[in-house]
């Protein structure tokens, strides 16, 4: 069963303070979705805290920064990067004061990530290639190392010297989306690039005058990122060009209130060999065995270890896509099979708990195991 969002009723609040820390905090933690990160129950309790006015904002983040000074081993791997983060992000959209410039872009990074990333603030000096999902295991190219300033320099010049005078909406957010899209493209850190570059944007966005109040990037942060990739990726042979429909979409549903379905699945680069895939959640099991002698004995076991019909075809499908070698993490699981944040985990944690998985340490993420399907 799904946990009830405990935001949802203050967005819909009367009391415009309460209805503006919900706004930051939902968004605040959403995005710890494009790293496949989840925050503590302690975190969201300490936020709504916050969001009634029964502690301020700088007191919510210091019990947040006490809260892991001591020993939090039920908690995953990770967590309280996406608690601090989600406090730090709230306190930065929350702020009136905001410059559009390189300085101000490398101190979000700073702030967001001092004392969880070594290079927090500190520009790359090295190349980063990403396995994204959304380009069935493809990378954007980055940007090179040895021209990240110049080029960040270059992008917010432009965009300081456009003029959006006169332009009807379709022609701002068209622009909009080649911009953010360029500067996210750069990925002038090493880690926690797509967060930056949101909360930068956010900013920038209610300077220039757009309520942005609402659960869109709360709720959307990983077609946001995917989105991204899709405007900086072409690939002739897969049919694949740079395209910023995407991103415009949800640019259109973050500032007109439009609901254009954001659905990363459509998002999906595939070569030909995956356009041709069977795979479905709701085959069952008589279509499955008859696939192969390999499927029928994978599908064996997989009952065997206490797995449902649905969660077994599921695994099968999951397997077809990753193989043995390919790391995926929950996010992937989300995507791939069309389901919730929720259900995914479960799935995770059961394929754990009968080895059917395993972590790859450190990093959130997982492989299936060779030896169960032996």
């Amino acid at each position: 069963m799904t946990k009830k969002d405990p935001f949802e009723e203050y967005l819909r609040e009367s009391d415009p303070s309460k209805q503006e820390r919900s706004y930051a905090w939902h968004t605040a933690i959403g995005l710890q979705a494009v790293d496949g990160l989840e925050t503590s129950d302690y975190l969201k309790e300490t936020a709504v805290k916050n969001i009634e006015g029964e502690i301020t904002l700088s007191e919510a983040q210091e019990l947040i920064e006490s809260y892991y000074q001591t020993d939090r081993k039920q908690e995953e791997p990770r967590t309280e990067e996406a608690d601090k983060v989600s406090a730090r992000i709230t306190a930065i959209i929350a702020e009136k004061g905001f410059t559009f410039s390189v300085p101000e872009y490398i101190s979000i990074h700073k702030r967001l990530f001092e004392g969880i990333y070594k290079h927090a603030g500190k520009i790359r000096e090295y190349n980063i290639t990403k396995q994204e999902w959304v380009l069935d295991g493809d990378t954007v190219t980055y940007g090179s190392w040895s021209q990240l300033y110049a080029t960040l320099q270059y992008d917010i010049e432009q965009e300081k010297a456009f003029q959006y005078a006169g332009l009807p909406m379709d022609a701002v957010i068209k622009h909009l989306a080649r911009f953010i899209s360029r500067l996210w493209q750069i990925h002038a850190f090493g880690e926690g690039n797509t967060r930056t570059t949101a909360v930068f944007f956010i900013k920038y966005l209610q300077s220039l005058g757009f309520n942005v109040t609402n659960d869109i990037f709360a709720k959307n942060a990983w077609y946001f990122r995917n989105a991204m990739v899709r405007a900086n990726y072409t690939n002739l042979q897969k049919g694949a060009h740079e395209t910023t429909e995407y991103l415009e979409l949800f640019l259109r549903n973050l500032l007109l209130g439009e609901n254009n379905p954001l659905q990363n699945r459509t998002l999906h680069v595939r070569s030909g060999l995956l356009k041709q895939d069977s795979f479905d959640a709701k085959q069952d099991s008589t279509e499955l065995k008859q696939d192969s002698s390999n499927t029928k004995q994978d599908f064996d076991r997989l009952v065997a270890a206490g797995l449902s019909v649905r969660s077994t075809n599921n695994v099968l499908r999951l397997l077809r896509q990753f193989g043995y070698e390919k790391p995926f993490g929950r996010m992937d699981v989300a995507e791939l099979l069309d389901i919730t944040k929720s259900p995914a985990s479960e799935l995770l944690k059961k394929l754990l708990s009968v080895g059917a998985i395993a972590s790859v340490k450190g990093k959130g993420m997982y492989q299936f195991s060779s030896k169960f399907f032996e």
